[in-house]
């Protein structure tokens, strides 16, 4: 590997370090929720909320950071994202009250942006043959980060129950979940510094009219006889529809981009609307529903976070190999046949209290102060053939506020089903989405739409994926409530054999080609 290729990966590695703190922020708050539904007695819309904030945030910062990126940089812009990420990690540990939990992790959505901005900038310096490779390490940060997320999840929620001496001394025990959102502090430190390293895109410079800064920041990425050769192409890439702002927007919506919008559109919509962070951001809870209980719900999503890491270096060594559109096909195959095992799991679950049972739920420290525990003596001897119904015996029962609160403990004891079936659907879903949509979207984002629209077209899909995302979030524990695990897993299957057929059908090939060749070929394609 030559040096030119050294100092490519290392601009990428920096610029990535975004997605370590968006995979963390996100993964981190699946062991916070259940915490702070009960501190602040949350209703599940309420619980939604706090996932789903900084998607809704993310929504209008998405609106305006491509534009902003065009204005100022995309290394400026990365570094206001990596302030704001510090910002939201500090504010979120020291919470007092639901609203205020809300406001701080709205403003870390505000940095998600991130995940738009990484992946242009490495395309943007990056070499065709690598380009997939390389946009996808800001993919497999986000894994990882989601990894890290679920691993000291489980370390912090271990250390809280262990009760030693250092973790009652560090109050781990009594503020457990502000430990869990405190410990993003020192990923979000590190990417704000060292963003400082990098230098800007070169075809932002010389959009930008600063050529002569974009030949240096070429040479190092380019052999020297090429580097005003590549000056040239990028300047007549630009000229040719280059404008005012006003202009740049409408040109989005142009016949020229029609194929290229519609396609960003579709894997937008897809890679969310099949369920991925309702998997990633309540992964305990899920597992939770089958019943085994929260110490083992925590190890089984660091399990998530492992297979997430693994396949998404699969994902790397195969996209610049096999091509975007297998990698999809082959993925969202994967997806839709894992939430098919998800739903028969769930359907095929009853939910019956046992005396054994409410005698192991007698058991739990200061029970009796929550709930009379004698009352749950009405529901032995009736099977329950959903989640849904157990669950509402439950509340009209003791009480909704102590069904909620000890839900996790309720179905350890009364579900029957098949748990290894669920765990083998979730990880062969987080798989399939590792080696697929997780990665090439963001690299086809950063590779369909010309030069001189970039950043504004990234905006809009990325509008629409971060929409779709949110609701997606907040919707999924009242879907849980309402319609059971088994219809929302089911829904989620059906969508991804949706975004099948739409892929096989519309998605032309990318690989190897470089940017400029890659716009000739959308405006030439009519839908």
């Amino acid at each position: 590997m030559e040096h030119r290729t050294y100092y490519v990966l290392y601009c990428a590695i920096i610029v990535s370090l975004g997605g370590f703190v968006f995979g963390f922020d996100a993964a981190v708050i699946s062991g916070v929720v259940g915490f702070v539904s009960v501190e602040f007695d949350l209703t599940p819309i309420q619980s939604g909320f706090v996932v789903a904030a900084p998607t809704l945030s993310g929504v209008f910062g998405t609106l305006v950071i491509g534009p902003l990126s065009d204005a100022l940089g995309r290394k400026k812009v990365l570094i206001i994202i990596a302030f704001l990420y510090l910002l939201s990690a500090l504010a979120s540990a020291f919470a007092s009250s639901y609203i205020m939990l809300v406001t701080a992790r709205a403003i870390g959505g505000l940095a998600f942006t991130s995940l738009m901005i990484a992946p242009m900038y490495i395309a943007e310096i990056a070499p065709a043959k690598l380009r997939g490779k390389l946009v996808s390490i800001n993919q497999l940060n986000i894994v990882v980060g989601l990894s890290a997320a679920y691993f000291a999840n489980y370390f912090i929620l271990n250390a809280s129950e262990s009760g030693s001496a250092w973790a009652t001394a560090w109050a781990i025990d009594t503020d457990t979940w502000r430990w869990m959102l405190g410990v993003e502090i020192i990923p979000a430190a590190v990417f704000f510094f060292a963003l400082f390293m990098i230098p800007d895109s070169p075809r932002w410079l010389v959009n930008n009219g600063r050529e002569q800064q974009a030949r240096v920041v070429l040479a190092k990425l380019l052999p020297a006889d090429e580097v005003e050769t590549e000056v040239e192409l990028i300047k007549s890439s630009y000229d040719s529809q280059n404008g005012a702002l006003w202009k740049r927007i409408t040109g989005v919506f142009g016949p020229k981009m029609r194929l290229a919008l519609i396609v960003g559109i579709i894997v937008g919509v897809v890679q969310q609307i099949t369920g991925i962070n309702a998997i990633f951001f309540y992964a305990p809870t899920i597992f939770e529903q089958s019943g085994i209980g929260t110490d083992a719900a925590f190890a089984q999503a660091a399990l998530v976070g492992l297979i997430n890491v693994v396949f998404t270096l699969v994902a790397m060594a195969l996209i610049d190999r096999w091509g975007r559109k297998p990698l999809l096909l082959v993925g969202l195959t994967g997806i839709a046949f894992s939430m098919a095992l998800c739903t028969y799991g769930f359907a095929q679950a009853t939910y019956e209290l046992s005396p054994k049972g409410i005698a192991q739920i007698e058991q739990i420290d200061n029970i009796q102060s929550s709930f009379d525990t004698t009352k749950l003596n009405a529901l032995v001897g009736t099977v329950y053939q959903s989640d849904v119904e157990f669950k509402a015996a439950l509340a009209d029962t003791i009480g909704a506020s102590a069904a909620r609160e000890h839900e996790s403990a309720f179905l350890k004891t009364a579900t029957t089903m098949n748990a290894i079936l669920i765990l083998v659907g979730i990880l062969g879903f987080v798989a399939s989405f590792a080696m697929s949509l997780g990665p090439v979207m963001w690299a086809l984002f950063s590779e369909i739409f010309p030069n001189q629209l970039r950043g504004i077209a990234i905006s809009v899909v990325g509008m629409i994926n971060s929409m779709v995302s949110f609701f997606v979030q907040l919707l999924f524990p009242l879907e849980l409530s309402v319609f059971g695990a088994a219809l929302t897993f089911f829904s989620y299957g059906v969508f991804a054999v949706i975004g099948l057929v739409l892929v096989a059908w519309l998605l032309p090939e990318t690989k190897g080609k470089s940017l400029e060749e890659l716009e000739v070929m959308f405006a030439k394609k009519v839908v």
